[in-house]
């Protein structure tokens, strides 16, 4: 019996032992708290990253590109096939390309067939002065004539009409609306080719114009930010200097882009006209500032030049400097009239990342915007993403073969 109970204690003393040895001492309240911050999170293991190995710098660059084809009518030609080997991100249709509706869908499949990527089909088609296929749709009223006798409905009604027969010939991308604010001469710079001096019915009329665009499934293109009608002097010719603090512009010129990008336009077109409140000395298609400011309002798309021939930017950097120099501040799109400077824009591109004088980054942002525009996926080509302005959501949408929709 003593036997028994002296095992009976010995194992209560082993097990006391035991308890002792592993029981943690007592803390206080806030050591708690300090160990339960410092201990690591317990996280799941991470998805193993999709491999992408980008495209060469050479067709990421080139996706930047919107050139036109000077005099070219088929796809035959030596320079509508040295830009499809180049692989331009788009390219621009003008009055010397256009012979008949035929034509121009035979030389735009042609484009398209040989292009590895999905290439940008544009073309500057506004109410009025500015048209590119006048010979075959008709002339029509100018913008301000538009603004002053139609209502919103019935512009929208007629901007429909418009982007049917785009879309009919096989173009992406109109050039429209100009929303920059103009009461003056109708034959100025941007003249009638303006809805009106008036902010609020600028702002409605670009709207109804860009809806019945997207409507037709066609892209707009809102221009020339951040406004050119208070600048008298012709951009094609020279550069001008806007002289207005930033908020009176955000007052008048902005608020029609403001309204355009709040509805979800996926192209603005950068003016070549300096701003005092921006940089004075620069166009604001090659300005830091006039990008910023851009994106600061919310602007998710592509960030389009205008035409880098013109005489604002051409008579103090070359092609291929203004190229890097838009690209280095903000631009997603280099538009140039002349696609014979394709190549050395190009290769200016490559050779500036490659000594690094432009990040290879923005050049991957800009060539993802540029896919995501067209409804392609950015990682054919650049290993980053880019986001769908509303609008552009809208036309892909309108063009998948499972939507059943389309013009």
């Amino acid at each position: 019996m003593r036997n028994g109970l002296l095992i009976v204690l010995a194992a209560v003393g082993l097990v006391g032992l035991t308890a002792l040895l592993t029981t943690p001492p007592a803390t206080s309240e806030a050591e708690t708290v300090s160990r339960r911050v410092s201990k690591p999170p317990e996280v799941a293991e991470p998805e193993p990253a999709l491999e992408c190995t980008p495209a060469p710098i050479e067709k990421r660059a080139a996706q930047l590109l919107v050139v036109g084809l000077p005099g070219v009518v088929t796809g035959e030609e030596p320079l509508a096939q040295e830009l499809t080997e180049i692989g331009v991100g788009g390219v621009l249709l003008q009055k010397p390309n256009v012979a008949d509706p035929e034509q121009v869908r035979a030389l735009i499949e042609a484009l398209r067939s040989r292009s590895e990527a999905p290439i940008l089909v544009s073309a500057d088609e506004e109410p009025g002065r500015v048209s590119t296929f006048r010979s075959l749709i008709g002339g029509s009223p100018s913008a301000r004539t538009l603004a002053a006798e139609k209502s919103v409905e019935e512009i929208r009604n007629w901007s429909r009409d418009l982007g049917v027969e785009l879309s009919d010939l096989g173009v992406d991308l109109d050039l429209g609306p100009v929303v920059d604010l103009d009461g003056g001469d109708p034959r100025g710079i941007i003249g009638d080719r303006s809805f009106s001096l008036d902010p609020a019915l600028t702002t409605s009329a670009g709207l109804a114009f860009s809806e019945g665009l997207i409507e037709a499934g066609v892209l707009a293109a809102a221009k020339h930010f951040p406004g050119h009608g208070r600048s008298p002097t012709d951009s094609h010719v020279s550069l001008a200097t806007v002289e207005a603090d930033l908020g009176d512009l955000r007052a008048t010129d902005l608020a029609p882009f403001q309204a355009q990008i709040d509805a979800g336009v996926p192209v603005v077109m950068l003016a070549h006209v300096g701003f005092s409140a921006l940089d004075p000395n620069l166009p604001a298609s090659l300005d830091p500032n006039a990008y910023a400011l851009l994106r600061e309002m919310g602007f998710q798309g592509v960030a389009m030049t205008d035409s880098l021939g013109m005489g604002a930017v051409n008579t103090t950097w070359s092609y291929t400097d203004a190229a890097v120099k838009a690209v280095a501040a903000g631009a997603d799109s280099l538009l140039a009239s002349d696609g014979n400077q394709a190549r050395a824009m190009r290769d200016a591109l490559v050779a500036a990342v490659n000594e690094g004088r432009l990040s290879e980054s923005r050049v991957d942002e800009a060539a993802a915007r540029m896919l995501v525009l067209k409804g392609a996926d950015p990682g054919l080509l650049a290993c980053t993403g880019a986001s769908t302005p509303a609008m552009a959501a809208r036309v892909h949408q309108q063009r998948s073969p499972t939507s059943g929709g389309g013009p």
